[in-house]
């Protein structure tokens, strides 16, 4: 356990077993932490339909699995730990594990994710994925002639609202202040579309349910002080991600919410043989399949480094 690895992952969502694989098919024997959430998000997803290659769809956690297997048959080595501390100013890289550990790495591939905020209330934990997502895109299939609720201010809030209008009977966007900070076009688009109902100055208190499933959203509003319970089949929060990333802080160049740069067309960080990939560096489009293709792309780019040096 002492050599240096070519190839150091850390994170093991789609990204990083997707790295995985194309560098282990590549000969260069990758070694992969998979951090305190083994598989990242879609282990918190019962059921994932748009990802290729399940034509019935999958569990979050079978398909992680899945990839998990394929890493390890082409020779990957899967060790369920997580990195504590990163040296990127001395060449071999050091990554320091939870038992305290050290690895030398000639290469590193962060692919530790991002995780959704959640208001912090109880009733999100009891009805996750029943009822309660943090991905429009991922979930809202499910809820189509249904209601729903948008619980957000910003533009992924705008954007939410108006993807599941065109899926859902009626959508309810639950505003803090009187005023949105989404853009104004994004702003004109929700205000604009008949089956998005807006509340402003409106808090969440509860989310109910039947013990099976959401039933409703009980909400207050933080002028009046007035309570009522909306009817409804779903909750989406949209309040923001945040990037698993605050391990490498002072290290690698981020944006001002924590989202490592990475040069364009490339998953290159500002320090040569650092690459990121998945939601660490993507606060766009943040799918299981964008994760998988800059996996992909962080041990292609890992490769071509590694066969320059001397």
């Amino acid at each position: 356990m002492s050599e240096k690895v070519k190839v150091l992952i850390i994170g093991s969502g789609p990204a990083g077993y997707t790295a995985a694989i194309y560098a282990a098919r590549a000969a260069m024997n990758p070694v992969l932490y998979t951090g305190m959430q083994p598989g990242g998000q879609l282990t918190t997803t019962n059921d994932v339909e748009n990802f290729p290659g399940y034509p019935q769809g999958v569990k979050g956690p079978d398909m992680m699995m899945d990839l998990q297997k394929q890493a390890e048959r082409f020779g990957t080595q899967v060790f369920f730990e997580m990195a504590t501390s990163a040296d990127f100013k001395t060449y071999p890289f050091k990554v320091t594990l939870g038992d305290g550990k050290t690895r030398e790495a000639l290469s590193v591939i962060i692919a530790t994710g991002a995780s959704a905020k959640y208001l912090g209330l109880e009733s999100e934990k009891t009805y996750a994925n029943r009822g309660v997502s943090a991905c429009a895109t991922c979930d809202g299939y499910f809820f189509r002639e249904q209601r729903v609720a948008v619980i957000g201010a910003g533009d992924s809030a705008a954007e939410e609202a108006s993807y599941l209008s065109h899926l859902c009977k009626e959508v309810h966007l639950l505003v803090r202040r009187n005023e949105m900070r989404a853009s104004h076009i994004m702003q004109q688009r929700v205000k604009n579309t008949p089956n998005i109902i807006i509340h402003w100055n409106t808090e969440t208190e509860e989310i109910v349910g039947n013990k099976e499933k959401v039933t409703g959203i009980r909400v207050f509003n933080n002028l009046t002080k007035e309570k009522k319970e909306i009817p409804l089949e779903g909750v989406f929060l949209a309040i923001g991600h945040q990037p698993n990333t605050s391990l490498f802080k002072g290290q690698l160049d981020m944006d001002e919410n924590g989202y490592i740069k990475v040069k364009p067309g490339s998953t290159h960080t500002n320090i040569p043989g650092v690459f990121a990939v998945g939601d660490a560096a993507d606060k766009v489009y943040r799918q299981a399949i964008t994760a998988a293709g800059t996996g992909c792309m962080g041990a292609l780019d890992a490769e071509k480094f590694l066969a320059l040096q001397p």
